[in-house]
């Protein structure tokens, strides 16, 4: 496996210097983000990325995200042009040796969260989603801004897309997604580039906004669109693991063996008995996810394409941006690191 790091540029307070002291450390996950969606990526901004990660002894070859506009999931009359501008800036990353492109179809909000400080008894703090938190809320009546909603949409742009989204409907968004499918993977295919989608968070309909990368029958459906190893998963199991339904072990094992998974997302959460979770530490004793099966499902398989410790707690006195902290993400990189060694010597 190729062990990464998610690392916001030069306004990140961790610095590329510390990420390289992770044991195993190879790549850094980042993107440019001084440009809006829809726009190209200057080939500047790509190289100045590359030559900052290789300089303190990594890789610059995944990209995190480029993200969809809103457009080309609701089918807009602009669609073909954002379309050609993201096969564009497919190529630039592909000029300066990204491998891999995550991405994702999430209508509006990337993720849902209710509170991003929720502290534990041990005095570390998580992101957590509480179903009694979002009781009676109506972002159609209610002025409201939930942790992980876009903060450059007004309260009125936000309910135009939620009602755009809910006249859209699940069968609309597949086929606006197929329609972006069978344009961009073509391109990633000649690029040598794999694009990996990643699934809804939570993977279930919040406020009637449609979600359809949420569970085995839909991945499958996703992958049967452009069968192909470029068109392919960022498998991350704190989102597909957030419903009880989804056998997250289960599903690594079936797509790592398909060789269509690129990416992987490793971290836990627990399930609380309303369908409430809480992000925890990565240990599996911390959640309600094995990890330690996960990995073995991934070692088992073959797997060797792109891991990442995901979302962790901030721990010793740690601030900064909610998930992404160094402290337990580094330990969690150990962790998964260390399951790694032990199933791929167990093999040997």
């Amino acid at each position: 496996m190729k062990l990464s790091f998610r690392w916001y540029g030069e306004s990140d307070p961790i610095s590329l210097e510390y990420i390289r002291q992770i044991p195993g450390m190879r790549s850094i996950v980042s993107a440019v983000y001084d440009v809006k969606p829809g726009e190209v990526w200057p080939e500047e901004s790509i190289k100045k990325m590359k030559e900052a990660v290789e300089a303190n002894g990594m890789l610059f070859d995944i990209v995190e995200s480029i993200p969809v506009p809103e457009d080309i999931k609701l089918g807009s009359p602009d669609a073909d042009r954002l379309t050609e501008v993201y096969c564009e800036n497919i190529r630039r990353c592909a000029k300066y040796g990204i491998k891999c492109v995550t991405y994702n179809f999430m209508p509006v909000f990337d993720w849902t969260r209710t509170q991003l400080d929720k502290a534990a008894e041990d005095g570390s703090t998580s992101l957590v989603m509480y179903w009694d938190q979002m009781r009676g809320l109506d972002p159609l009546v209610d002025d409201i801004n939930l942790p992980g909603w876009d903060a450059s949409y007004s309260r009125e742009e936000v309910r135009e897309l939620i009602s755009a989204y809910g006249k859209l409907g699940e069968e609309g968004l597949w086929a606006n997604l197929e329609k972006f499918l069978k344009k961009i993977i073509p391109v990633a295919e000649e690029c040598g580039v794999r694009m990996a989608i990643h699934p809804d968070d939570p993977p279930y309909p919040i406020f009637g906004i449609p979600r359809i990368i949420t569970c085995e029958e839909n991945l499958d459906r996703f992958l049967k669109i452009v069968d192909s190893p470029a068109n392919s998963l960022c498998l991350c199991t704190g989102s597909l693991g957030c419903a009880a339904s989804n056998d997250v072990v289960a599903m690594v094992r079936k797509y790592a063996k398909m060789d269509r998974i690129a990416f992987m997302h490793i971290r836990n959460i627990k399930i609380m008995e309303d369908g409430s979770f809480e992000e925890r530490a990565h240990l599996s004793s911390c959640g309600s996810l094995d990890m330690a099966e996960i990995v073995k499902a991934l070692v088992e398989c073959g797997f060797d394409g792109y891991v990442r410790p995901d979302h962790g707690r901030m721990i010793w006195g740690e601030t900064g941006k909610p998930g992404y902290g160094l402290y337990d993400r580094a330990l969690g990189a150990a962790y998964i690191n260390g399951l790694f060694e032990a199933y791929t010597k167990a093999l040997s």
